[in-house]
């Protein structure tokens, strides 16, 4: 291996860990300010991070596709607009579940199904799948019932939601697959938890205000250091730090490899859950985590036809 791609693998790997452990900023920011208004603060932190960072990749000549002209502009606020659409679905429904309860380690298992999820979305833009992926589903199917069905009562509705957040972000990881090669990546993901960070205040006013007890009691949740260290964490680092170590590293990799090392942020976030937070697994629902990431493995595995996607948040 070239000393390119060590370095590509490493900065990936961090990349992982640092999307793992967001899950458990995710359930301690969210359950001291809420879940809406967590996402609404940290996205826009994470917008906001990205801004000295486009500054000087313009400075110094590296921006990749940057826009000039009006309809340039145009076209990157566009899409922008549509794929911070896409996230604020996809990381509210995933917040919500967290907030109802689901342990750091199995939201991650069931999160990171989305790289199961984009071929299958695909074809309907006509993008086949290899063998491959339907083993990755049917094997992904066994470990969600012995990691979901732990009590006889189905699946809860964290569990829904969770699948649904996983649905919404392989939508939205297809958008930047289109979107990406168009225009400037980094202000392209700028954008995008700008809108996402706007949107999700709506479900802020609407539901943790008065989950707080009004707005000067949610106010009083911010001054806590108990909520902006979680919300620093996911704001600068989920969202600023990691994915521009995502856009630096992952030229330097066959994009199946890269994806497959992000994929171990289900990993880390399990480790990290289990540390940090004290959260345990039954046999069960570890025997669960370990089909499912075998699935996920099964799924990038480079068999002809077959295409591995990526995550940007």
């Amino acid at each position: 291996m070239k000393a390119k791609e060590i370095r590509s693998s490493i900065l990936l790997v961090l990349t992982a860990a640092i999307w793992g452990v967001a899950f458990v900023a995710q359930s301690e920011g969210g359950d001291a300010v809420g879940p809406f208004s967590f996402n609404f603060v940290r996205f826009l932190i994470g917008s906001l991070v990205l801004v000295p960072v486009i500054k000087g990749l313009d400075r110094a000549g590296l921006s990749v596709r940057r826009p000039e002209t009006k309809e340039e502009k145009r076209n990157l606020w566009c899409h922008g607009i549509l794929v911070g659409v896409a996230l604020f679905l996809a990381a509210n429904a995933q917040q919500f579940a967290i907030s109802l309860g689901a342990q750091v380690s199995k939201a991650g298992f069931l999160t990171a199904l989305y790289i199961l999820m984009v071929p299958i979305l695909g074809l309907f833009i006509k993008k086949k799948c290899g063998l491959n992926i339907w083993v990755g589903v049917l094997i992904s199917i066994v470990g969600l019932y012995f990691l979901c069905m732990t009590d006889g009562a189905g699946f809860k509705a964290m569990d829904l939601f969770l699948l649904a957040s996983a649905v919404l972000f392989a939508v939205q990881i297809l958008m930047i697959d289109k979107f990406a090669p168009l225009t400037d990546p980094v202000r392209l993901s700028s954008i995008q938890f700008l809108v996402c960070g706007l949107l999700s205040a709506i479900p802020a006013f609407l539901f943790d205000v008065p989950r707080s007890g009004g707005f000067t009691a949610l106010l009083e949740a911010f001054a806590s250091w108990n909520a902006w260290i979680p919300i620093l964490y996911a704001g600068v680092l989920s969202s600023g730090v990691a994915y521009t170590l995502q856009v630096v590293a992952q030229p330097g990799l066959n994009p199946t490899v890269a994806s497959l090392i992000m994929s171990f942020e289900a990993v880390f976030a399990a480790i990290s859950g289990w540390i940090i937070l004290r959260q345990t697994l039954n046999a069960r629902e570890i025997l669960g985590c370990v089909l499912m990431f075998i699935a996920i493995v099964i799924a990038q595995l480079p068999f002809s036809g077959t295409k591995g996607g990526t995550k940007d948040t």
